[in-house]
């Protein structure tokens, strides 16, 4: 292989990782869309079949904007109303970041 070839294969697949790396999701995205997304759907509007069944409230509403992160993580650690409790199944990080991925779907 010529070195002009060679350094052109070097490029793409360094852009091709750069790439990979920049479109993956953040691991509260990631966590968000395996465990909680059913329910609270992709923007957090909680239309989903499942959240419109439980009457879930949307990320929009003011009973959800009025929580703090920290009470956020707490109703995900201990769930609420029909909410499961994600403790054991979550690791605190976990959680954490799906809690800031939630609030980052805030309007």
């Amino acid at each position: 292989m010529t070195n002009p070839s060679r350094t052109l294969v070097v490029l793409t697949t360094m852009l091709l990782s750069f790439g990979t790396v920049c479109f993956a999701g953040s691991p509260g995205e990631e966590v968000y869309k395996a465990k909680c997304q059913s329910c609270h759907g992709a923007r957090g509007m909680a239309d989903t079949s499942i959240g419109l069944a439980f009457k879930i409230k949307p990320i929009s509403d003011a009973a959800v904007r009025k929580y703090s992160h920290a009470e956020m993580e707490e109703c995900t650690r201990n769930g609420i109303g029909k909410m499961q409790a994600f403790k054991g199944k979550l690791s605190d990080e976990e959680i954490r970041a799906s809690v800031a991925y939630f609030r980052s779907l805030m309007p």
